[in-house]
């Protein structure tokens, strides 16, 4: 008997040397999330990267500017310009986040409508990558991030509206499990498209945690409201912060068969941007956030659209 043991224990030593000398390790779990692992930022030890818009008063996008016509500032202080492109040919990483609740109830056909045509227009198969995700009392993925325009599109039109509204954990879930992921962040465009009417009474996150979420992982996040009363509500309130904070726009049409023309908008502004780099002077590495200001200069009749600033890494 003691022969036998000793040869098992002498087999099993055998198998773990075999083990550590090819690298093997035991797979993670399927499925596992490791929701407090540090947050990526679009920042290493020495550079910040930004994409913007320029816009002129009238909404025409701006697409002949140099380097030398901006300046940016951190923390009011001076910055020097390392990098500077126009970004027209990106890969997009996108999330579509559709209300389904029961307020949108009455203007889910044409939410779907425009949301396919959308996706199945604008996305480069095999080159961009899209997922869908329907919220109402929770958030759920319809579609994972997939290089197939029509497999999103599809997606979308299954979904099926009812119960409350989840919008700040639909963020917040996009940002961190899907479109943070996806490295290195400075390779792709990241953003969001949320179809609701920004009203939220169900999330677990609150909106500040959602924003901050998608500034961590460098995503822009564009809003198109359902709610078509032509009185702002808290919720467009909402769509407007949101997206201005990020360097996104919202858009509110008058009636629920403009919503296509709101994804147009976005479409476009997606393939008409910029991007710029630079090192912060003094750098910090404290964790927090840092506003930054993007200007033109000499040129006050043009807009920049960008984030307001980034999370610093903490060393």
């Amino acid at each position: 008997m003691r022969a036998c043991w000793a040869a098992l224990a002498a087999a099993g030593l055998l198998c773990a040397a075999l083990l550590a000398a090819g690298g093997q390790t035991a797979p993670p779990a399927p499925g596992a999330v490791k929701s407090d692992e540090p947050a990526q930022f679009n920042m290493n030890v020495t550079r910040v990267s930004m994409l913007f818009t320029v816009t002129d008063k009238q909404g025409r996008f701006v697409t002949d500017l140099a380097k030398e016509d901006f300046e940016i500032m951190e923390n009011r202080r001076p910055q020097a310009i390392l990098e500077f492109a126009a970004k027209s040919d990106l890969p997009l990483r996108m999330g579509v986040l559709v209300d389904t609740s029961n307020s949108i109830r009455d203007r889910f056909r044409f939410e779907q409508e425009a949301a396919t045509d959308f996706v199945t227009r604008v996305l480069h198969p095999h080159v961009d990558k899209v997922m869908v995700v329907g919220f109402d009392t929770t958030a759920q993925l319809a579609s994972d991030l997939v290089d197939d325009p029509e497999k999103a599109a599809r997606a979308i039109v299954a979904l099926r509206p009812g119960g409350g509204t989840a919008l700040y954990d639909a963020i917040y879930y996009a940002c961190r499990d899907k479109l943070g992921l996806d490295q290195p962040k400075h390779d792709f465009r990241r953003a969001i498209v949320i179809l609701s009417d920004g009203d939220d009474n169900q999330s677990r996150y609150t909106r500040d945690q959602a924003l901050e979420r998608a500034q961590k992982d460098d995503v822009v996040v564009y809003a198109i409201s359902t709610n078509i009363s032509r009185i702002e509500s808290d919720g467009d309130k909402v769509l407007k912060y949101l997206t201005s904070q990020t360097g996104g726009t919202a858009y509110f049409p008058f009636k629920v068969e403009d919503m296509a023309q709101g994804f147009e908008n976005i479409a476009n502004e997606l393939r008409h941007q910029y991007n710029i780099a630079y090192s912060p002077e003094p750098l910090a590495t404290d964790g927090l956030f840092h506003e930054v200001q993007l200007r033109v200069k000499r040129r006050k009749d043009l807009v920049v659209r960008a984030r307001a600033g980034y999370y610093a890494l903490k060393m």
